[in-house]
């Protein structure tokens, strides 16, 4: 059996905290959030720039320690809001900051209908890392908590990982 971790990034409305939550209830995984260390503030729309520029910029914030050492897992579940088609740059920042050699990672995604090119950026900043089970869910554009990947594939995509990591 191999052990799990979930780690994610979740900003106000918690879409990709949710996921988490229900990925960690579903396979019994350990659980981690990425938090920066100078939270964003103000209103969504304030965010959404705030996100834009950075993404545009290649920003990297800051961010607090994790309460686990990595080195204890071998398969970590990454999840990350889509941020302008991207991953949220407080998960390219955890991402560039650990090593992931020899380890299993899972990245799961949460959008508003746009799922951009966020696996494919985070295969390219774990290096060392084998992908598996890539997931992007998605819930209404208009920044609510409407999920409208169905529970069903949720539920499935859960069980999948379930089986690989009880082998």
């Amino acid at each position: 059996m191999k052990k799990m971790l979930v780690v994610y990034y979740s900003w106000s409305n918690g879409n990709t905290k949710r996921i988490a939550e229900q990925l960690t209830n579903g396979t019994g995984a350990d659980i981690a959030r990425i938090e920066t260390t100078e939270p964003y503030s103000g209103s969504h729309e304030d965010v959404v720039e705030q996100g834009k520029r950075e993404v545009e910029a290649g920003f990297m914030p800051q961010i607090n320690p994790i309460s686990v050492n990595l080195a204890d897992y071998d398969v970590i579940a990454i999840g990350t809001p889509t941020w302008w088609y991207t991953m949220a740059p407080a998960v390219l920042t955890f991402l560039t900051t650990n090593d992931f050699t020899g380890k299993t990672v899972i990245p799961f995604t949460t959008n508003g209908g746009w799922p951009g090119h966020v696996i494919k950026d985070m295969e390219e900043n774990c290096k060392g890392a084998a992908f598996a089970h890539e997931m992007q869910i998605q819930f209404d554009s208009k920044g609510k908590d409407h999920l409208e990947t169905s529970e069903e594939v949720i539920t499935e995509w859960i069980g999948q990982i379930n089986t690989d990591i009880n082998k």
